[in-house]
């Protein structure tokens, strides 16, 4: 029998050019982790790193993209995959994305929520492959604009019209848990998956290689893998051992 396999994708936030992280997405509990992304971007690539996960704070913040110089860099830097969310809310912005900075797939937040067709015209000329959305959800009710305006829509029912739209993978972020290393929302991202049959990736949360073990070890196809982020950083574990958990290289 194949052995179980989930994507592992450490995870980087920028602002200013810089590595940060931000606790439930608040701008006033921020840590710059470092002024060269691209470094430890490298590090993780060479170290398990399926897929390297970008998300510009200062686009998803303000709606303007700042950090494109530093996205080039990273892309260029690693020898994995890389997606990009945060601000990606116009064709044109997911154009320069894939096309100019390089980045593997683009990651449709904000506008899935205010303006679904824009989605179905990123799905149009680009594909299912390099359009995917993140939802951004507390208490099951999605938030927008880097977290910090509610939508009123509930997580699902916006999953399901991804899904009809022609969305095949979503990042599912449970913001209560994101920063806080208490462990993800499990329960509420396999029913998500469930509930719309989208390939789900985990993300919020993440506190130990244990956490790890158990998204390894839950019995639900539509989990296609696994975001890390601040217990990267805090070096709680790392990446070859996430990797490996993940991979189903080890137990």
């Amino acid at each position: 029998m194949q052995k179980r396999r989930l994507d592992f994708l450490p995870a980087v936030d920028l602002m200013d050019g810089c590595a940060v992280r931000l606790v439930q997405g608040r701008k006033d509990q921020k840590t710059v982790y470092s002024n060269a992304p691209w470094e430890i971007a490298e590090t993780w690539a060479d170290s398990g790193a399926d897929r390297i996960h970008l998300v510009d704070l200062d686009a998803a913040f303000e709606g303007s993209a700042r950090n494109g110089e530093a996205v080039k860099r990273m892309v260029a830097a690693v020898s994995c995959p890389t997606e990009l969310g945060g601000g990606i809310r116009t064709v044109d912005d997911a154009a320069r994305a894939l096309e100019e900075w390089g980045v593997s797939r683009v990651i449709a937040g904000t506008v899935a929520v205010k303006d679904p067709t824009v989605v179905e015209s990123m799905l149009k000329r680009f594909g299912p492959e390099r359009v995917i959305v993140g939802i951004d959800a507390r208490d099951g009710i999605v938030k927008v604009s880097g977290w910090e305006e509610g939508s009123g829509m509930d997580a699902i029912v916006l999953g399901k019209a991804m899904r009809a739209l022609g969305i095949v993978s979503c990042v599912f972020t449970d913001i209560s848990k994101d920063g806080m290393l208490q462990g993800p929302n499990f329960p509420a991202t396999t029913a998500f998956a469930e509930a719309t049959g989208l390939k789900t990736i985990v993300s919020g949360g993440i506190s130990s290689l244990d956490d790890l073990r158990v998204a390894h070890a839950l019995d639900h196809s539509g989990l296609e893998g696994v975001i890390v982020g601040k217990a990267l950083f805090d070096k709680r574990f790392d990446a070859p051992q996430a990797a490996a958990v993940l991979h189903g290289e080890i137990a």
